[in-house]
């Protein structure tokens, strides 16, 4: 019977994916050398873990949205849920290593991003689960299947730029907001009405501007209308 140990060795940005994606260098050993594993069903579930790393000054202000202020965070600050993802491993004899894909999204309202967008630099701590089926081939030569149970972990510390790297990769000097579909209607309307181009000189005329040359702050005083 297989006893497996994960270890992930490095982490990069996938280039030219449908979607934002980072690809993990898995490295899966089998302590019963010489067993042939046929193929792995992999399931790995991942969790930062937040207690296990400082965070500056700014860095707080920027996760206050999440973990509210800084003399709370001692009853706030848990690990989250980042995301889960799974892969096949091919064949293989005592030790191989995968490339395993982890989806992620530049939505602000999934906490994760949050997360990740306030941190300036540094190393984020993650905590992988694996789970899944693992499929070999027993001594007398029949094919067996085994579940992975759930202790099966590996930590690693993902550098902040990497992730950053990956969001400029796909969203260059961009962001998402997302909008409940009556507060957009009514944004929309807003900016046909009065002929301006982009969104983003919509947001512009309806926020504050401070001029850094002076003291006086410029307050649009027009409204969306409801």
């Amino acid at each position: 019977m297989p006893d497996l140990e994960f270890k992930i060795e490095s982490a990069e940005a996938v280039t030219f994916a449908a979607a934002p994606l980072l690809a993990f260098q898995l490295t899966i050993s089998n302590a019963n050398r010489g067993e042939l594993i046929q193929s792995i069903m992999l399931r790995c579930q991942i969790q930062i873990e937040t207690t296990r790393r400082k965070y500056d000054p700014a860095e707080q202000g920027q996760l206050s949205d999440l973990f509210g202020e800084p003399d709370r965070w001692a009853q706030t600050l848990r690990p989250m849920l980042w995301t889960h993802t799974n892969t096949v491993v091919p064949p293989f004899h005592d030790q191989t290593t995968v490339a395993l894909p982890v989806p992620c999204t530049f939505d602000f309202n999934v906490a994760a991003t949050k997360y990740f967008a306030a941190l300036s630099e540094g190393e984020v701590p993650l905590n992988l689960m694996f789970s899944g089926t693992v499929f070999y081939e027993a001594a007398d030569g029949t094919m067996q299947a085994e579940q992975i149970p759930w202790d099966k972990e590996a930590r690693f510390r993902l550098p902040v730029w990497v992730w950053k790297e990956m969001i400029d990769l796909y969203y260059p000097n961009s962001a998402w907001l997302c909008l409940r579909r009556d507060v957009f209607d009514r944004l929309s309307h807003f900016k046909m009405e009065r002929g301006i181009p982009t969104w983003e000189q919509t947001l512009e005329l309806l926020l504050p501007r401070s001029d850094e040359n002076s003291e006086d702050i410029i307050v649009v005083e027009e409204s969306i209308p409801s």
